[in-house]
């Protein structure tokens, strides 16, 4: 009892001193002996402030972002679509211009030797029974394509038709083992046949009937024409000799030949559905290029 009373008593001078001291602080304003105390509690109590707000805003930030993670999302998933998009359209446009390079190449050729040509693009390679080389184009009877008929490139001799269907045919490289070409050399009479031999259509084999004949490197070969223009028109442009075998006491000549199609990178090709009305003979073949030193004058 007496605690309580003793307590009671405690409390009532506090605040007794508590509401002086504000009476006292608030009428003497600036000039407060209380004001370094009250400068001190605010100073203690504004950092405990900032320091507390320093823990929230990261955490309110965090909250923030997951609530907007599903819209962040889809603006990344819009932005990797838009991205993909614009890649694929660089691509195909790069590949319509090799194309479009391509097929003007190919018309030039044909214009030059007189080739009614029906453009096509190889869709696939692939292998028949008896060839080991040969590759599917997106044109056929439907387009007036059969087979036996000559197929190029823009660059030179590719092939021969072996299969049309309606809407595609296959043809057999000019690379492939089971593959002969009558040929004849640049600028004379000289003729001999072209073998395919594999190794990707990086080299063809020239083998000359006559052993007496001069052949050297360097030497450009054509395609010298099958009757009635096929399997092959005469004229296309096959290879460059690259080199010369030796052999001596046989009755023919072995080279071999770079072709000047790249066959295995085929894209547009053109089938020709008609022989030119004459042989253009050497007329096709691409311009030489000067020595450097002739070059750089």
């Amino acid at each position: 009892m007496r605690d309580s009373r003793h307590a009671r008593l405690i409390l009532g001078g506090l605040l007794t001193a508590a509401l002086i001291i504000l009476t006292v602080d608030h009428r003497t304003g600036d000039s407060s002996p209380l004001r370094p105390l009250r400068t001190a509690a605010a100073y203690v109590f504004g950092t405990a402030e900032q320091f507390g707000g320093g823990l929230v805003r990261p955490v309110g930030g965090f909250v923030r972002a997951l609530l907007d993670a599903p819209g962040a999302q889809d603006r990344i998933n819009a932005l990797k679509a838009e991205n993909a998009e614009l890649r694929a359209g660089l691509v195909a446009s790069k590949l319509d211009a090799t194309r479009s390079k391509e097929l003007k190449q190919l018309l030039g050729l044909s214009g030059s030797g007189g080739y009614k040509v029906v453009p096509a693009n190889v869709v696939a390679r692939r292998g028949l029974p008896g060839f080991e080389d040969a590759v599917q184009i997106d044109a056929g009877t439907s387009d007036g394509i059969r087979t036996e008929m000559t197929v190029l490139s823009g660059e030179g001799l590719v092939g021969r038709v072996v299969n049309a269907a309606p809407h595609s045919s296959t043809v057999v490289l000019l690379s492939d083992p089971a593959s002969a070409v009558g040929a004849r050399l640049e600028g004379g009479k000289e003729i001999g046949v072209v073998h395919g031999v594999g190794e990707n259509g990086r080299l063809v084999q020239f083998r000359l009937l006559d052993s007496t004949a001069p052949l050297t490197s360097g030497a450009r070969i054509v395609s010298f024409g099958s009757q009635n223009g096929s399997p092959y028109v005469p004229g296309v442009p096959i290879g460059v000799i690259e080199r010369v075998e030796s052999t001596p006491g046989e009755l023919t000549r072995i080279a071999y030949a770079r072709p000047y199609a790249d066959l295995s990178a085929l894209d547009v090709v053109g089938v020709v559905v008609e022989a030119p009305k004459r042989d253009p003979r050497d007329a096709v073949l691409p311009a030489k290029a000067l020595p450097a030193t002739e070059g750089s004058r």
